[in-house]
């Protein structure tokens, strides 16, 4: 085995070794704790507006799953990767769905929502 990569090998793999070596794993964890890290001095700084603080933490989400994909689930752009490719695509797909289809039902359901019933059978009325 020579521990060099192919530039189309995952980033700590070697050839004709399919899972990745530890200097790849120790690389993707130090990565994925500063990635953590991250979130939570976002979450708790002053410094940025709530906007701001949920922009960064979805960055450093998708930053994080970049960093499981690659250096844990040894996904790549390879051709040979390209089924692993589209069933993660499809995957995503499906929770995409699943996710807007929830919050589509859930904004109908309170819109439609009809106000609490008072013991006289009157409805109450919303104070503004």
């Amino acid at each position: 085995m020579t521990s060099a990569t192919t530039a189309g090998d995952t980033p700590g793999t070697h050839e004709g070794n399919r899972h990745g070596s530890l200097r790849g794993y120790l690389v993707g964890y130090g990565v994925a704790v500063l990635l953590t890290i991250g979130a939570f001095v976002a979450a708790r700084t002053s410094a940025l507006t709530p906007s701001s603080v949920t922009a960064a933490i979805t960055v450093l989400a998708i930053a994080q799953m970049l960093v499981h994909l690659i250096f844990f689930l040894h996904i790549s752009t390879s051709p040979n990767q390209r089924t692993n490719i589209l069933a993660f695509a499809v995957a995503l797909l499906i929770v995409a769905m699943i996710v807007a289809g929830s919050l589509w039902i859930m904004s109908h359901l309170d819109s439609n929502m009809m106000p609490p019933m008072v013991p006289n059978g009157q409805s109450m009325q919303m104070q503004p």
